[in-house]
């Protein structure tokens, strides 16, 4: 059951909590006044207990039409919460105080406000609405052992506990219950919440992977059809620019064309890899290599061939770091970090590709001179789609962090800081591998 009042932003999951609550409480005064006429107070005579009873549910449902009202303005939604819990307790005491007083069963009602105060905000609610309900219990049993507070003169017939050892066991009774509702149901509340932030996570995982789906079906189709006229196009580009009379304006375009058709397929690559991932063919593979022909070719293409210089530091001799993984893909997890780098670096400086044997494991670290990264995008670095450039499609990194978990390596990001003027994307390959 849920009411919307129109509330938004992270205020209307707590606003939708208390008029749902609200709408709860107006049908559980109803079926309590019924329950109080009936059974507690049998012959609805204005009698003392009579009108208590009535002026203590009368206040409670004028009170849910003051929730309802304050609720409609959206405003102080937190204090509103837990006023609710203060008046609930007082309501309730005046019903244990016509129903028996310390013995009455109505004080049951107390720990119903506490899973009202665990299921709007958690265990520190639920302690709050413990601790009222108790100090208002408390308070009615010391007025009654003083005889500041008698029974109701139409009830000579109830026996009203006003001693100190009659008010002791259900003191002790009443501390005990409310402790331990209090405890369960913060517990039960912080275990839904983990529930749910489980299901919205699992949900937006579902949704990528519909995208992705969908995405695999549509690159299956589409990488074919557009690798070919690539080809043709670069193949095309790389006679004219041999040509002879062909002018330095020219041969710049050609350039632009070359680089262009080379992002296009880096895209229908990325697209293909991150949709139809395969499984990893682990083999001995030569990291150093790896990297060293990675940047070898990183160096001939767009703007690393122009104003970005990529190196390479690291072993040279052949052989010294081996680990088990898939070549292929290894090869496009460094090409992907290196692009990264090089799209997000400033102009006349370098992007950097280390490779270097540690104990336990062999590290992999791409880093460039760029801007680092913000805040705001440092949880979706590695999303499907997510780029904070203008002309980046937000799958090379995506790919990056499919190929580590498919070989269950761990991938660190450092630079999270906009303005660092540096960011290191460290892949860690454990020896064991």
């Amino acid at each position: 059951m849920k009411i919307d009042f129109g509330l938004r932003d992270e205020t209307s999951a707590l606003g939708n909590r208390l008029a749902t609550l609200t709408l709860l409480r107006l049908g559980f005064l109803s079926i309590l006044l019924l329950i109080v006429g009936r059974w507690y107070l049998r012959d609805l005579q204005w009698t003392f207990s009579t009108q208590i009873a009535l002026i203590a549910l009368a206040c409670g449902f004028a009170l849910a039409g003051i929730y309802a009202a304050v609720l409609r303005s959206g405003k102080k939604l937190q204090e509103l919460a837990y006023a609710q819990l203060i008046f609930d307790q007082c309501t309730w005491t005046a019903l244990v105080y016509v129903t028996g007083g310390a013995n009455s069963g109505a004080s049951s009602l107390y720990g119903l406000t506490v899973l009202t105060g665990a299921i709007l905000d958690g265990l520190p609610a639920a302690a709050f609405a413990g601790a009222v309900g108790y100090l208002n219990y408390f308070v009615l049993c010391m007025l009654s052992v003083t005889h500041v507070l008698g029974g109701p003169t139409d009830q000579s017939d109830v026996p009203y506990a006003d001693t100190p050892e009659q008010i002791i066991y259900p003191l002790g009774l009443n501390a005990l219950v409310l402790v331990v509702v209090t405890l369960l149901s913060g517990y039960l509340a912080e275990r839904l919440k983990s529930a749910g932030g489980k299901i919205v996570e699992v949900t937006e995982r579902a949704v990528r992977a519909e995208r992705l789906a969908q995405l695999g079906r549509l690159s299956a189709g589409l990488a074919h059809e557009i690798r070919n006229p690539l080809g043709s196009i670069s193949a095309s580009v790389e006679l004219l620019r041999d040509a002879r009379g062909l002018g330095e304006d020219d041969r710049r375009l050609c350039d632009i064309i070359s680089s262009e058709a080379q992002r296009l397929n880096d895209l229908v690559t990325d697209m293909v890899d991150l949709s139809r991932p395969s499984k990893p063919e682990l083999a001995p593979t030569d990291v150093p290599r790896v990297a060293r022909e990675v940047v070898q070719l990183a160096a001939r293409f767009g703007r690393s061939a122009q104003d970005v210089k990529v190196v390479y530091e690291g072993p040279e001799a052949e052989g010294e770091v081996v680990v088990q993984a898939d070549s292929r893909q290894l090869r496009q997890l460094i090409w992907n970090l290196v692009r990264n780098g090089v799209q997000s670096t400033a102009p006349g400086t370098q992007v950097t590709v280390c490779v270097d044997k540690q104990p336990g494991h062999v590290l992999v670290e791409v880093n460039d001179q760029g801007p680092g990264i913000s805040p705001e995008a440092r949880d979706h670095l590695f999303d499907a789609f997510f780029t904070t450039r203008s002309h980046g499609a937000g799958i090379g990194l995506a790919v990056v962090k499919r190929i580590v978990d498919d070989h269950d390596w761990t991938i660190e990001v450092s630079g999270l800081g906009e303005g660092d003027g540096k960011t290191a994307f460290r892949v860690l390959i454990p020896a064991k591998s």
